[in-house]
């Protein structure tokens, strides 16, 4: 079971992340733009999901359903993201080594060209 503790852990390895906030709830930014962020408790009353904590994560498009499709434990949609690049996380179901590659590429969903290089130089 993961926790907000291990996403911050992995997505600080990531170059100029900080820990911030977005609607309220704790986050993850590169240079001003989140790239994760928790639900609150307002998405949990609206979708009536309340078995796990879940985290925002961004990914192409095209790509979602692929991701949906792979992962049915662990990722999943509501309605409310129809059309977006985005996937939800159930934290509680969901493996230490997926969340660092899903939030790596998140994170190259928001971070500029430079940072990218230098990511992929490391």
């Amino acid at each position: 079971m993961a926790t907000f503790d291990d996403v911050r852990r992995l997505g600080m390895e990531l170059p100029e992340v900080v820990e911030s906030t977005s609607y309220g709830t704790p986050a993850l930014k590169v240079r001003k733009k989140g790239f994760c962020r928790m639900w609150g408790e307002r998405e949990h009353r609206r979708d009536e999901v309340f078995d796990t904590e879940v985290l925002v994560l961004f990914c192409d498009l095209e790509m979602k359903p692929v991701l949906l499709a792979n992962h049915p434990d662990a990722l999943f949609t509501v309605p409310h993201y129809d059309g977006y690049g985005s996937v939800l996380v159930r934290l509680a179901d969901v493996d230490l080594d997926d969340l660092a590659e899903w939030l790596e590429e998140s994170y190259r969903t928001k971070a500029p060209d430079t940072l990218l290089r230098q990511l992929d130089a490391d």
